[in-house]
C-alpha cells in the first residue's frame, strides 16, 4: 500500500510499505495491506514502516492522526524524526531537563504536565536512537 508521512515541517516519506506499526491513544496498531478503513489518535511512541523487501526501519512520532483509505495510509504527525537523524545527546540533555523540573517542589501543575510529556518524548527518542 502507499504510505505518506507528514509533520508541519513537510512530508517525512511517501511510498511503498508492507506494514506500519504506530503507537495510537489505545495501544499499539500495526496496518497491513487490505486493513479496513480507519481513523486512529497517535500517541509518542515507536513507530516501525517495514517495506516489501522485508526491511525496516524505525522513528521517533508524537501526537497527531492516522487515516487508512482506500489502499492509503496517512500518518500526520506533530513529530516525526527517522531512528538515524535523531540526536541523542540532544535528548539526553532534554531528559535531564525535564527530570529537573519534576524535582521541583515549587513547580506549577502545568509545568510538572508539560515536563512529563518532554520526559516521556525524551525517553522515547533516546530508545529509537538505538535501531540506527
Amino acid at each position: 500500500y502507499t504510505l505518506v508521512i507528514v509533520t508541519p515541517d513537510g512530508e517525512k516519506f511517501r511510498g511503498e510499505a508492507k506494514s506500519l506499526t504506530v503507537r495510537t491513544g489505545s495501544g499499539d496498531m500495526e496496518i497491513l495491506a487490505g486493513h479496513v478503513s480507519c481513523l486512529a489518535s497517535v500517541a509518542t511512541g515507536r513507530a516501525r514502516v517495514c517495506f516489501a523487501d522485508d526491511t525496516e526501519r524505525f522513528a521517533s512520532a508524537s501526537g497527531g492522526i492516522l487515516t487508512v483509505k482506500g489502499g492509503e495510509v496517512e500518518l500526520i504527525c506533530t513529530t516525526f524524526e527517522w531512528a538515524e537523524n535523531i540526536d541523542a545527546t540532544r535528548a539526553e540533555a532534554s531528559q535531564k531537563r525535564a527530570e529537573t523540573i519534576l524535582h521541583k517542589k515549587d513547580a506549577s501543575d502545568t509545568e510538572l504536565q508539560l515536563a512529563q510529556a518532554r520526559l516521556h518524548r525524551a525517553l522515547v527518542r533516546r530508545s529509537v536512537a538505538s535501531y540506527k
